[in-house]
């Protein structure tokens, strides 16, 4: 069995007088979780124990009872009668912090053994260890969180929570607005979450289900079937094929606009240049043009979760298991204007965010499986013959190969389609390739090394290069530029509109 976990989001209304009450409840939480880690940081031998068993040690070592009235370290000094579901989520959150700390530290020390260890060479100096290491956390600001007897009386809007008011602890009712749990979802303790002005009660929830087979297992049968995502800058920003495993296509889908997304960043990103221009010297500590600012990381953020869902919501539909991204960790921006530069930069933020969402929808859906592969002359193979495609645009000379344009034709197949579908099919073949032949993808080392020869030729066996021309990866897809000559810019704007519309415009696009 597997579990699936996700957090809701409640938005609380309560009464002005209330977030003085979370605020002091937040702090003595703080508090006694900075207690707690320099008590494991004084009898570090705790963290050699389980989660339960560390608890009872601390317990043990802090809260008075019948039979140990007089603790080691007596909690009571940083503040009475405080719940007992309140010192074990405190507890748990001093745990955690604490394994992660000494876990730095164990690894800074070999890091440090290890150059200490090293020989240092002939004639020269050893340079020292400049490495700093990690240090405890010197300011806390985790949120509470709410252990059962810390709430009740949970409904639709509105639940009871427990919170220390700066003087006692005290019941307090509040308004909570959010979509319902789900059915089947077990909930777990809610935490109150601090966000600028407002607070928030994030609940994280979770479900069992039936843990799918690896990978390899489902790619034996003929009749899995994948879904190949081809994550794009512009024209389309995803698409999604689905076929077999024997090479059967069965759906294909266009997702998003593009165009029109990065032309509305670019804009804003231009008015942010322009501004930043006109004022000269930035404040040090305060951010510029906070509102243009917001409304970029909104509008990703909002078509981020719109892609993601809308790609496993076509998954599902077409009963896939797996889905197939590229893996697109090295993209760096082309150099230009600010605007631009910046305009890319956060498309590829934007490419990143949508496998992230992709991955933890489609696994809490349904238990399906995301994988990444090579993104390697994915959009420049066939993907009936694998032979090299000549990319263009319509109108343009059936000839060379002009990055970001629309079609390709295969020359020696004679296969003609869209160019990111036909990306796409490569995606899914490659992890079906990888599967059956592991050693396809990444190929070892030659086994035939260079060695000595005799003395009568006096030359040794040559490594000579397998390829001429240059490296591969000029060749690499995430080498790709976004828009070629030529390159249709259909965008969602029409004449003379607003570029304050173009929020709207893009809600309604993707809706």
């Amino acid at each position: 069995m597997a579990k699936a976990m996700k957090t809701i989001r409640h938005a609380l209304q309560y009464p002005p007088q209330a977030a003085h009450s979370f605020a002091e409840n937040q702090a003595l939480y703080n508090r006694v979780v900075a207690f707690y880690f320099e008590v494991i940081q004084a009898h570090e031998g705790i963290l050699s124990l389980k989660s339960k068993e560390a608890l009872t040690a601390l317990e043990k070592l802090t809260h008075a009872t019948e039979k140990s009235p007089h603790p080691i370290l007596p909690l009571s000094d940083i503040a009475p009668d405080i719940p007992a579901m309140f010192r074990r989520a405190a507890i748990n959150a001093a745990l955690g912090s604490a394994r992660a700390f000494f876990s730095s530290l164990k690894q800074w020390r070999a890091r440090k053994e290890k150059h200490e260890a090293k020989p240092c060479k002939k004639g020269k100096k050893k340079q020292p260890f400049r490495e700093r290491p990690p240090v405890p956390p010197r300011i806390w600001n985790k949120s509470a969180s709410f252990y059962a007897g810390l709430w009740k009386e949970r409904a639709t809007h509105s639940i009871m929570l427990r919170v220390w008011t700066g003087s006692c602890w005290s019941w307090l009712k509040v308004g909570a607005l959010s979509r319902d749990i789900p059915e089947g979802y077990a909930i777990g303790s809610p935490q109150l979450v601090r966000k600028g002005n407002r607070w928030w009660l994030h609940t994280p929830i979770e479900k069992t289900l039936e843990a799918p087979a690896k990978v390899v297992e489902q790619i034996a049968s003929k009749e899995t079937r994948l879904c190949a995502v081809d994550v794009n800058l512009d024209q389309h920003l995803a698409v999604c094929t689905v076929q077999t495993v024997e090479g059967t296509i069965l759906a294909t889908s266009f997702i998003g606009n593009g165009t029109a997304v990065s032309g509305f960043r670019k804009r804003l990103l231009g008015r942010i240049a322009r501004n930043r221009s006109q004022t000269g010297i930035i404040a040090q500590g305060e951010q510029d043009n906070a509102d243009l600012w917001r409304k970029i990381r909104h509008v990703d953020e909002h078509i981020a979760h719109q892609v993601s869902a809308r790609i496993v919501q076509f998954a599902i539909e077409q009963q896939a298991s797996i889905l197939v991204f590229e893996h697109l960790g090295t993209l760096r921006p082309e150099k230009g204007r600010y605007s631009r530069r910046s305009n890319k930069k956060r498309a590829y933020w934007m490419k990143g965010r949508i496998f992230k969402y992709a991955k933890y929808k489609a696994w809490n859906a349904g238990g399906l499986i995301t994988c990444r592969v090579n993104p390697r002359n994915t959009s420049r193979q066939c993907h009936r013959c694998h032979a090299p495609v000549i990319r263009y645009n319509e109108g343009e000379p059936l000839e060379g190969y002009t990055p970001g344009a629309a079609l390709c034709l295969c020359p020696q197949c004679q296969m003609r389609d869209h160019a990111d579908r036909n990306a796409s099919l490569r995606i899914g073949q490659r992890l079906i390739e990888r599967s059956q032949e592991p050693l396809k993808e990444k190929p070892h080392a030659h086994s035939r090394r260079a060695m000595r020869g005799s003395k009568d030729p006096g030359v040794g066996i040559s490594q000579d290069a397998e390829r001429e021309g240059q490296p591969s990866l000029a060749q690499a897809r995430q080498g790709d530029h976004a828009n070629g000559p030529g390159t249709a810019q259909g965008g969602l704007r029409r004449m003379g509109a607003r570029p304050s519309d173009m929020a709207t415009t893009l809600r309604l696009h993707f809706e």
